[in-house]
Order: structure tokens, then C-alpha cells, then sequence
């Protein structure tokens, strides 16, 4: 699960992220819902320890954000908007790579089978990468990130750039990689998205968390969560 505890983040005299408070637990999707600029991505950049929190804390399968950073990538998968894989290399080639940083060793090749038969890569896994749709490359973006079969998945305007093949595909997988018992979190400003996807979620305004609860209760309320946002900002 995904546990964040009173976050923080400043930047200069930019406060970027404030007291920020969640729960994410296996076999739960949460939306982090706002415009840009609204502190998202400095939010999914410290729970991947990509950058330093300037107060609080987070867990994430129990592993402490700042005790135990090491700990909390291995179970973190990642996905974002302009995320690329190499256009000369294959997709197994691809995948088999991040095989060995992920250190698999004699799993890799189940662990291949695995993210290829969720994803539908099957069909594609000997061809480069450079004659594969935009889709086909965001699966296997999603691949790489899942090879090790992460306790949460990370992602950040996942969708973003995609078409509309493409970004269905995102979405099925989001919903199928929750019902099988696994967190995530889901970031994006496409609130239509998170209402299909997600079941809780937690509008992000300037930094803090106005409002968060299950997804059904701000859509029973307003209509729409976009609907719900817009009422809590103003």
C-alpha cells in the first residue's frame, strides 16, 4: 500500500506541495486530481525518491520514503507522460534489459511471458520498437514497469499524447492491474479518466488536498468529479 504522511515539498520560496495526507491499499486505484501545476508531479516524483521531501514522509509496502529508499523503488513501478524506450532494440530486447536491472535472473523469462500476455505484446515481441504504434510503444513503457510485479504503480499523465486506441488500452490496464489486488496511483488533470478508473480520489489545488473520498460519492454529489473539483475550488 501507499501511505503518505503530512508531505511536503519547497522550492525556494515556491511552496509546491503542502501537509499532504493519504491511503492507497492493495486492490485500490486513487485518483490525484488537479490542474497543472497543482503539485502532482513533485508529489509522484518523491514517492519514486526521485527527489527529497522538504517535510514528512510516505510508506510504500511498508518501506519508509527517507529510511528506506532502496526498499521503495523495488516496489514502485513508473509510467509517465514522454517516457521512451530505444527505437533500435527490440521489445524483448527491451524488456530483457530492464530484466537484468530489475535482477530477475532465471525469472525473466516467465516474467517476459507475464507482462507480454496482460499487455497483448505477444505478436510484437521480436519486432523493434521503431516499427511499433504510438500505443504499442506505451504498452511497452507499461511492460518495463511491471516486469518486477510492483506492490504500486505509479502513474503520471500516463495517457497524455496518446490516442484514443492507445489510451483505452492504458485505461483497461489500470482497472484490470487494480482488480488483481495491486495499488495505484493515478495522476492526472483527465478527471474522466480517474472516474472510470479510479475508486477514491483526492482533488490537488495550489499545492494542497482540498478534498478526497470515494470516487462514487463525488459523482453521486456533483454529476462528474470534474464537476466536484470545480465546486471545492470555488
Amino acid at each position: 500500500m501507499i501511505e503518505v504522511l503530512h508531505l511536503g515539498k519547497r522550492y525556494r520560496k515556491v511552496e509546491a506541495v503542502s501537509d499532504l495526507c493519504f491511503q492507497v491499499a492493495p486492490g485500490q486505484s486513487y485518483g490525484l486530481l488537479g490542474p497543472n501545476g497543482a503539485g502532482k508531479t513533485s508529489t509522484l516524483r518523491m514517492l519514486s525518491t526521485l527527489v527529497r521531501p522538504s517535510s514528512g514522509t510516505a510508506k510504500v509496502a511498508g518501506a519508509d520514503l527517507l529510511l528506506e529508499p532502496l526498499q521503495v523503488r523495488a516496489n514502485i513501478g513508473i509510467v509517465s507522460s514522454g517516457m521512451r524506450v530505444a527505437d533500435r532494440l527490440s521489445v524483448r530486447e527491451t524488456l530483457e534489459f530492464f530484466a537484468a536491472l530489475y535482477r530477475l535472473g532465471p525469472r525473466t523469462k516467465p516474467r517476459l511471458d507475464w507482462a507480454a500476455s496482460w499487455l497483448g505484446l505477444g505478436e510484437v515481441m521480436d519486432r523493434p520498437v521503431r516499427e511499433l504504434s504510438t500505443g504499442m510503444r506505451q504498452k511497452v513503457v507499461i511492460a518495463r514497469a511491471i516486469l518486477h510485479e510492483p506492490a504500486a504503480l505509479l502513474l503520471d499523465e500516463a495517457s497524455s499524447g496518446l490516442d484514443v486506441l492507445a489510451r483505452r488500452a492504458l485505461l483497461d490496464f489500470v482497472t484490470a492491474y487494480r482488480e488483481a489486488g495491486h495499488t495505484v496511483l493515478y495522476s492526472t488533470h483527465a478527471m474522466e479518466e480517474a472516474q472510470e478508473v479510479c475508486t477514491a480520489a483526492g482533488f490537488l489545488h495550489q499545492g494542497r488536498l482540498i478534498w478526497q473520498g470515494p470516487v462514487q460519492e463525488a459523482v453521486a454529489a456533483f454529476g462528474s468529479l470534474e464537476r466536484a473539483f470545480l465546486e471545492r475550488v470555488r
